[in-house]
């Protein structure tokens, strides 16, 4: 009998034990959650009105049992994304325990109209979740629109990157993005891998997200097709109204030598960090000047929170163009190279903070991934027909090492500065004269009447300005003909 009372006892205690482990809390702010993901994308191109539905799985890697205080969704009930947790709908649940060891289930669903062409192409949210004073979050990502989506789906030399064929881009790739559905770039650089070629047809919008960016690597090669009546479009994937004119939403088309020209007819290319930046390999400190051009005819490269070119030991030509309103620099010219501007508007008239930088600025040296001073001349920065101007004083400038040179011209030009302008390399030049353009306030940069460009330039065989109007004889300057 005592052995009988003996038996039951202990298994009173072993219960009585193990009903107060169950109770034991952390509170310990070292006792944090892990996820089975940080993000979750939803991959799904939705084709009609579409809801899709993601489940993750919370742990509780501690011993004792946890309380999460809150676990609600960021944008609450305006969020295009629903969670459940642990059968118990809502955006929005506290005091959720997790036993020690244990773990539940989080679902996740998103219900997006893919039609709306208001919407934006990456629809995106957080849950956050509230533990012993943790502070925890995991990322909610979803298309908007029906779109082409290129998606970083792994690392080049540090870089996220996708490349054309969305896999390994093993072998040459030619490729033709046709007008059909926008394409949308997510997460780092569309990258065009060597002797990869990529063609864009007039009418294409293509639309790049925070951070991410066009890269024509070494050997690749770009060519846009855009038409006066159907340019193609670069700009970010935000399309409220509100959105049209922020700088900076995303970063940059960046062209290293190319297996042949590169060549943008009509395209628009705006709200980046920089707009295009062309140089050869930066990885490789003794490069050349490029064996090929960057060729940019009739383009609107506008509001880059930074810059709308830069050029580094790069060839580029211009016909046409419209560059406008940067950060910094409309042109920034680092190191050598060739560089010819015929009948282009550079016009920098920043309103969305101080700019103490120039329109145009060159210098011939830079300095190389291994921190040494690289000295290469600019053989040549011409601008012929040009219009520059703006709402700082000194919208030209430039800074020479030697023994390196810089030899730039200006022939029939108006130009913003309080610099001199004496001297061979200026030629028929206007300074200063204001009334140039119809509304630069709106951006509008056709010319006034009475515009001194009017009928100031010099015939250089541009016979049509960027709208297909015959130019005068002489012509006037810059992109547009009066």
């Amino acid at each position: 009998m005592r052995l009988l009372y003996s038996i039951i006892f202990t298994l009173i205690l072993t219960a009585i034990f193990y009903s107060c482990r169950k109770d034991d809390i952390s509170t310990s702010s070292s006792d944090k959650l892990t996820f089975s993901a940080d993000s979750v994308l939803f991959d799904t191109v939705f084709t009609t009105f579409g809801s899709t539905t993601k489940k993750m799985k919370i742990y509780n890697r501690s011993k004792d049992a946890i309380i999460i205080s809150d676990i609600y969704v960021e944008g609450g009930g305006n969020s295009q994304f629903r969670i459940n947790v642990d059968g118990i709908p809502g955006n929005s649940h506290k005091n959720v325990r997790i036993e020690g060891r244990d773990s539940l289930f989080l679902f996740m669903e998103v219900t997006i109209d893919p039609n709306n062409v208001l919407s934006p192409f990456v629809v995106e949210d957080k849950i956050n979740f509230i533990t012993n004073g943790n502070h925890q979050q995991v990322k909610m990502i979803a298309w908007g629109q029906n779109a082409h989506y290129y998606v970083a789906n792994r690392s080049a030399i540090g870089i996220p990157v996708v490349y054309l064929d969305r896999d390994t881009s093993a072998g040459p790739l030619d490729s033709t993005w046709t007008n059909d559905k926008p394409y949308v770039i997510y997460g780092g650089y569309l990258t065009l891998d060597a002797n990869d070629k990529l063609t864009i047809d007039a009418g294409v919008r293509v639309h790049l997200h925070n951070n991410s960016g066009i890269w024509v690597y070494e050997g690749g090669n770009i060519v846009v097709n855009g038409t006066q009546t159907d340019p193609v479009t670069f700009q970010g994937t935000r399309l409220e109204f509100d959105w049209q004119d922020v700088p900076g939403q995303w970063d940059r088309i960046w062209i290293n030598e190319g297996s042949a020209d590169n060549v943008f007819n009509y395209a628009i290319i705006k709200n980046a960090f920089i707009g295009i930046q062309a140089e050869t390999l930066p990885f490789n400190a003794t490069a050349p000047t490029s064996t090929n051009k960057l060729r940019l005819n009739n383009c609107e490269i506008h509001n880059h929170s930074g810059v709308g070119i830069l050029a580094r030991n790069y060839r580029i030509t211009d016909t046409n163009s419209v560059i406008t309103n940067a950060g910094q620099y409309n042109l920034l010219v680092t190191g050598g190279g060739e560089y010819q501007f015929n009948h282009t508007t550079i016009a920098n008239f920043w309103s969305s903070g101080t700019r103490q930088t120039p329109a145009i600025f060159l210098q011939n040296y830079y300095v190389d991934i291994n921190s040494a001073t690289q000295v290469r001349d600019i053989d040549s920065a011409n601008f012929y027909n040009c219009i520059i101007d703006g709402n700082v004083d000194v919208e030209f400038d430039f800074d020479k090492l030697s023994p390196g040179n810089i030899n730039f011209k200006f022939n029939h030009c108006i130009l913003h500065t309080t610099n001199s302008t004496s001297g061979s390399a200026y030629n028929s030049m206007i300074i200063n004269p204001g009334g140039v353009f119809l509304d630069e306030v709106n951006h509008d940069y056709h010319l006034a009447s009475g515009s001194p460009a009017i009928g100031a330039g010099f015939a250089s065989g541009v016979a049509f300005d960027k709208e297909g109007n015959p130019r005068g004889t002489p012509p006037d300057l810059g992109a547009y003909e009066k």
